[in-house]
């Protein structure tokens, strides 16, 4: 009995469906279209000096489009430079030894000991002459003694004062200044960065959506001068009745129509809302009854002139 009747509604729903006295439930959405923008920021902060573009403008990727002030990089850059060649003179000094004028001054002081030991020698041999004979005193033969290893200190010293200067610096000494020339060049990279920095270019290609800056104003560290966003990467946002939820799922395909849209549009299911939400866009609710959705986010495929922000409506793909 109650297939009967089941099947009874059945055919009399079909009926008056077929004869316009009662409408099939429609699945269809609205929404409006968004984008996922970049915002092109400097890391610190300065005077804008020039932006090249305005808002709706076409952009490049790698296209220059914000310069800033580089008085105070430009001076860091230089100094950081300095420090480098600084750095570098100072382990070339360590690693080569003593200059070559300063060698040749001891070189010289070698050769006068040696000529002086050399005196030195032949005053004792003529002492001990003269006191074997008799002609000299002891006194005399042990001052010539005296003399001459005098001499020998001090060829000797300055003999290893030439070849401390001919040396290298030392292990320790050479790692020091190896590491002072490493953070000297760390300290260029940084600076040339930070100069690098004051001209930012586009991360993409794509199209300017906000300009937030004029030159002249101070923009803070961070802070965006420009948004930009791809126009082939549009996305639609709309919400779904509860009761039409379980018919939606990941990855559908949908038809996307709008009042200048030419041709047929076409978008994926990308992300559907786990919350329901209860204050659905009053301007994009197609039914107020409606007041439990889900909000969910479908791929455009291809920009098609369209714009962020534009109303569109979406079926399932296929439907009537």
């Amino acid at each position: 009995m109650n297939g009967f009747i089941d099947w009874s509604l059945g055919l009399l729903t079909a009926a008056l469906t077929a004869l316009g006295l009662m409408q099939a439930p429609q699945t269809a959405w609205n929404g409006y279209l968004e984008a996922d923008y970049l915002y092109l920021a400097p890391l610190s902060a300065g005077r804008i000096i020039e932006i090249a573009v305005q808002a709706g403008d076409p952009v490049t990727a790698g296209a220059v489009l914000v310069r800033l002030e580089t008085e105070a990089q430009t001076a860091a850059l230089a100094s950081a430079k300095a420090a480098v060649a600084q750095a570098q003179a100072n382990l070339d000094n360590l690693s080569t030894g003593s200059r070559a004028a300063e060698i040749a001054v001891i070189a010289a002081s070698v050769k006068r000991a040696e000529a002086d030991r050399a005196l030195a020698e032949a005053n004792l041999k003529r002492s001990a002459a003269l006191a074997e004979k008799g002609e000299a005193t002891a006194a005399r033969l042990q001052q010539d003694q005296a003399a001459l290893a005098v001499a020998n200190a001090q060829l000797e010293q300055l003999q290893a004062q030439l070849a401390v200067a001919r040396l290298p610096a030392r292990d320790a000494q050479r790692l020091a200044a190896e590491a002072a020339l490493e953070m000297a060049k760390s300290q260029q990279q940084s600076a040339q960065i930070a100069l690098d920095d004051r001209a930012l270019t586009a991360p993409i290609a794509g199209r300017v959506d906000q300009r937030f800056y004029d030159p002249g104003e101070v923009a803070g560290a961070g802070a965006p001068i420009l948004s930009i966003y791809d126009p082939g990467a549009l996305k639609v946002i709309f919400f779904i009745p509860e009761a039409q939820r379980a018919a939606l799922k990941i990855g559908d395909v949908l038809d996307v129509s709008c009042d200048s849209c030419a041709g047929a549009l076409r978008a994926r299911v990308t992300r559907i809302g786990a919350a329901p939400q209860f204050t659905p866009p009053i301007l994009y609710s197609r039914d107020e009854r409606g007041r439990l959705v889900f909000r969910a986010e479908a791929l455009l495929d291809g920009a098609h002139g369209l714009t962020p922000g534009q109303p569109v409506s979406l079926t399932p793909s296929g439907a009537p």
